[in-house]
């Protein structure tokens, strides 16, 4: 296959960069504890300080990947598919979608929503940044909101998305990993005087799972 062509089914969403995809348990957010095969897409330039994969950020480095072997990959697995990264909507989720929905795969997303939406989805979880901020679409059809705590200005900025996304979504507060110990006494604390959120906890780490 030559450079232009390749190009061109990449920026089509036929192949996508594949950095890994494995069955597992959700470990975050509204579907903990159940289980799913995860898609982690490959290329992102949000640039979290934070990012655990990091190694994601450079699709280069991810093999281009027919969406027809990650979809027949996916139902030998789970009758849920949560297509993550990396960022996936810097990339034409359309003709994955599509092929999932033929097969009767129920389609999670995890996105920071700061790309234009493709794709059709079950669950939209956003997950916002505040170095590149979700896309207007993004807050409109979100299913859950989940923002990471990493300092105390986060909740400032948890309160400020909340006002963005439809009355249905479902609001989570999340630690960063890395400060957990300090950071979760404060969820906790923010969460009993506000109980419209609920505590999200990467309870895969605690599992030792991936």
């Amino acid at each position: 296959m030559v450079i232009n062509d390749l190009e061109n089914m990449i920026s089509s969403g036929l192949v996508l960069p594949l950095m890994e995809a494995f069955y597992t348990i959700q470990g975050e957010g509204y579907h903990k504890g159940s289980a799913a095969y995860f898609v982690r897409i490959g290329g992102c330039d949000v640039g979290c300080h934070w990012c655990d994969v990091k190694e994601s950020w450079d699709f280069k480095l991810h093999p281009p990947t027919d969406i027809n072997e990650i979809a027949d990959s996916a139902r030998k697995f789970s009758d849920t598919i949560v297509i993550t990264g990396g960022e996936p909507l810097m990339w034409n989720m359309n003709p994955l979608t599509n092929i999932l929905k033929e097969k009767k795969i129920k389609i999670h997303l995890e996105t920071s929503g700061a790309y234009d939406v493709t794709g059709t989805w079950d669950w939209f979880c956003l997950s916002p940044k505040k170095k590149k901020r979700p896309k207007r679409k993004s807050y409109e059809i979100a299913d859950e909101l989940k923002v990471i705590i990493y300092n105390k200005h986060d909740f400032k900025f948890a309160e400020e998305q909340s006002e963005n996304v439809n009355k249905n979504c479902k609001l989570f507060l999340q630690p960063e990993w890395s400060k957990r110990d300090v950071i979760i006494p404060l969820i906790v604390d923010y969460v009993m005087k506000n109980p419209r959120w609920k505590v999200s906890l990467q309870t895969h780490k605690y599992l030792k799972i991936p």
